[in-house]
């Protein structure tokens, strides 16, 4: 199963901020695990385990791209979705 997304999400991230195009799942969790500015949040922890389904074939790309853009911001780093 594909595991990139249509439209890329962009966020500001990282120290300075730098727009980012997010457009995959690996993506998506890569920069939610590393470079993510909280440690927690409802919307963070719910497109974690979104993320996690995806990769397990439980759920499709596009649900991660979602519960990704809301916790973008919930972040306070969405650009645009």
């Amino acid at each position: 199963m594909p595991m990139s997304w249509k439209n890329p999400v962009l966020i500001s991230i990282g120290e300075p901020p730098v727009a980012t195009a997010i457009d995959s799942v690996q993506a998506a969790s890569w920069a939610m695990i590393e470079d993510w500015p909280l440690d927690e949040g409802p919307a963070l922890d719910r497109a974690l385990l979104v993320c996690a389904s995806v990769a397990d074939g439980k759920r499709k790309p596009e649900d991660a791209r979602t519960a990704f853009v809301a916790a973008a911001a919930e972040a306070g780093i969405l650009v645009r979705s």
